[in-house]
């Protein structure tokens, strides 16, 4: 892993900034729910995960409870993972298709996921605040990346999960210098935002089950946004 990520994600993983998210964590780790009774909960702020020389960055909202929070690593041990890991591993991003556990052998190509919060919260719905306080580590990865693109001679893209990733990475964007964005580019499902030099934005439905249970998202969908990422991705 780069020197730079590796220095974030251990930042990470020790951060107490959000009191809130500090209590419930821990104490969803330490209660569990009854079909993980038997399972070690990570308990902690997740980090990211990935390729450090990905052309691809993927932007989640937070952990889940008995996901991430539980087995440690991005989007693994949940539904919204399954659907998003059998995506990448169709589009080729991934090993497997499954993520079960930090340990099950799963590595991505060319990809790497990271969140807007790093601490699953309650409801699944973050504060203002602590998007705030998680701000700076995303702004770092970002800025990485950005820097891989621009001095590279390949493209790079952003894929956020969700209208409220695809509206802070704006803004993160606009605070990189790469904005300003008049008018402002409005999210949906397979939104591109074309980004000079060689960066492009794209928007999808994040996998929840309020997505995927109610048909709003299909796996379809999903592979159609990441073929149209393929295609940025292998462009001149």
């Amino acid at each position: 892993m780069s020197t730079e990520l590796d220095a974030v994600n251990s930042e990470v993983v020790t951060c107490r900034r959000c009191p809130r998210l500090v209590t419930w964590r821990e104490s969803v780790a330490a209660e569990k729910t009854r079909r993980f009774a038997d399972h070690d909960y990570w308990g902690k702020p997740v980090p990211a995960f990935g390729d450090p020389h990905a052309r691809l960055l993927i932007v989640g909202l937070a952990p889940a409870a008995h996901g991430a929070n539980r087995t440690g690593r991005m989007f693994t041990g949940d539904r919204s993972g399954d659907w998003l890991y059998r995506a990448l591993h169709r589009a080729g991003f991934a090993s497997q298709a499954e993520a079960t556990h930090r340990e099950d052998g799963l590595f991505l190509r060319d990809a790497y996921i990271t969140a807007l919060c790093r601490c699953a919260p309650p409801a699944n719905k973050p504060t203002t605040g602590e998007f705030q306080a998680c701000r700076a580590y995303l702004e770092r990865e970002a800025a990485h990346f950005l820097r891989s693109w621009e001095n590279g001679a390949h493209h790079g893209a952003v894929l956020c999960l969700g209208g409220l990733a695809f509206a802070h990475t704006l803004r993160l964007l606009e605070q990189l210098g790469r904005g300003p964005f008049r008018p402002r580019p409005a999210f949906a499902h397979g939104a591109a935002v074309a980004i000079p030099p060689r960066l492009r934005l794209f928007g999808a439905y994040h996998p929840s089950q309020q997505n995927t249970f109610t048909g709003r998202l299909t796996e379809p969908m999903l592979d159609a946004v990441f073929g149209d990422i393929a295609t940025w991705l292998a462009g001149p």
